[in-house]
C-alpha cells in the first residue's frame, strides 16, 4: 500500500513480476483495492491477497506507528516471514517503517550491530554497491566496518563480483584526510587481510568503477544517493534541452538512440529496483517511493535473488568479523 503511485503500480509490477519471470507474489494490504486493481487488469484470482485493514503512512513516526497499527500491510509482511509463510518482502512506502520492522520484527542476525541498506550506484564499469544507503545517521567507526564488510558480501554473493574493491568515503586519498570515523574506520579494514581494501573514495571516484563496495554513515550515504538522482536527472534536462535547440542535434539524437537507450538503463533507478535491508533475518527490500510497475517488477525479482543466495550465515561472520578487527587493535 506503499509508494507514491500505489496501488496500481505495485499491483501491475506484481502481476508482471509473475507473468514474466514466475515469481509467486502474494499483496498484502486493502483486500477490496487489491482485488479492484486485479480485476482492472484482467487478472482477478491471479495473485492471492491477504488483507491488512490499515497502512503506516510517509509521515507517521516510524516505530510508533510499527506498534500502534498491530494490522499494517508493512506489519503483516514482516509477520508472514516472522513465520516462515514468504521468504522476502517489498515495499516502496515508509523505510523507517521497513528499517523498524526489521529490527524489532525480523531480528538482527547474530554479531550483526545495526543493519544498513545496501544500495546500488551506476559506474563507469558496471555497479558499486553503497553501505550504508540512509538507515543509521549517526555511526560508530565498527558499525561502519560491518557495513563494508556485509557490503563486500552482497557485492561478491549476488553481483558476482570475484573479489570486491572496498573503500570509505572521505575529502582526500590521503589516510590524514575525513574525520575521527573515516580515520578508524579505514583502520580498521586496512588491517583485514581478507578483503581487498583500497583506501579513501572521494566524489570523484564514486562512479568511476574502481571501487565495488563504498562504506560509509547513512547520512551521507543519502545525501550521495540523492545528489546522483539529481545529477543524472539535471544531465538529462540539459541533453534533452539541447537536442530541441536545433534539427541537427534532433536528428544525432536518432541516430544515437540506442546508445542513449543503455545509457539511461545504467542510471535508472528503476531497472535496480531496490535496496536490501543487510544484517536482519528474512529478506526486506526497500523500494524507491515514487516506484512504477517496472520498479516494482525489478524489486521483485532483486528480493527473490537475494532470498535464494542465503546470504545471513555470510553476513553475520562479516559482521563479527568486523567487531573482531577492533577487538584486536585495541588489545594491542
Amino acid at each position: 500500500m506503499g509508494g507514491d503511485l500505489a496501488p496500481a503500480a505495485t499491483v501491475e509490477g506484481a502481476l508482471r513480476a509473475h507473468r514474466e519471470r514466475g515469481l509467486d507474489v502474494l499483496l498484502v494490504g486493502d483486500e477490496q483495492r487489491l482485488k479492484g486493481e486485479l480485476r482492472r487488469f484482467g487478472a482477478e484470482g491471479e495473485l492471492r491477497v491477504d488483507h491488512a485493514s490499515e497502512a503506516i503512512e510517509m509521515g507517521e513516526q516510524p516505530g510508533q506507528a510499527l506498534r500502534k497499527k498491530k494490522d499494517s500491510s508493512l506489519k503483516v509482511c514482516f509477520d508472514l516471514i516472522k513465520a516462515g509463510q514468504v521468504e522476502g518482502m517489498v515495499s516502496a512506502g515508509n523505510s523507517g517503517a521497513v528499517l523498524a520492522g526489521g529490527l524489532f520484527i525480523l531480528g538482527r542476525i547474530d554479531g550483526v550491530d545495526r543493519p544498513c541498506i545496501g544500495g546500488s550506484l551506476p559506474t563507469v564499469k558496471g555497479r558499486a554497491v553503497l553501505v550504508d544507503m540512509g538507515a543509521n545517521v549517526d555511526c560508530t567507526p565498527e558499525q561502519v566496518v560491518q557495513f563494508a564488510l556485509m557490503g563486500e558480501v552482497y557485492a561478491r554473493r549476488v553481483f558476482g563480483v570475484a573479489k570486491p574493491k572496498v573503500g570509505v568515503v572521505a575529502n582526500g586519498e590521503e589516510e590524514g584526510k575525513g574525520t575521527d570515523l573515516t580515520r578508524k574506520t579505514s583502520a580498521a579494514l586496512r588491517s583485514d587481510t581478507e578483503i581487498d581494501y583500497r583506501g579513501y573514495v572521494e566524489g570523484k571516484d564514486v562512479f568511476s568503477g574502481d571501487f565495488d563496495v563504498i562504506a560509509t554513515d547513512g547520512f551521507t550515504g543519502n545525501v550521495l544517493l540523492k545528489t546522483a538522482e539529481g545529477a543524472v536527472w539535471a544531465v538529462r534536462q540539459l541533453l534533452k534541452r539541447q537536442i530541441q535547440s536545433s534539427a541537427i542535434a534532433s536528428a544525432g539524437a536518432l541516430l544515437l538512440g540506442p546508445a542513449f537507450e543503455q545509457v539511461r538503463k545504467r542510471v535508472d533507478y528503476e531497472e535496480i529496483g531496490g535496496a536490501p535491508l543487510l544484517g536482519v533475518h528474512g529478506v526486506a527490500m526497500i523500494a524507491h517511493g515514487r516506484s512504477t510497475a517496472r520498479a516494482i517488477l525489478n524489486a521483485l525479482s532483486g528480493a527473490e535473488l537475494f532470498a535464494q543466495k542465503h546470504l545471513e550465515e555470510d553476513l553475520g561472520a562479516a559482521a563479527r568479523r568486523g567487531a573482531a578487527l577492533f577487538t584486536q587493535r585495541a588489545a594491542s
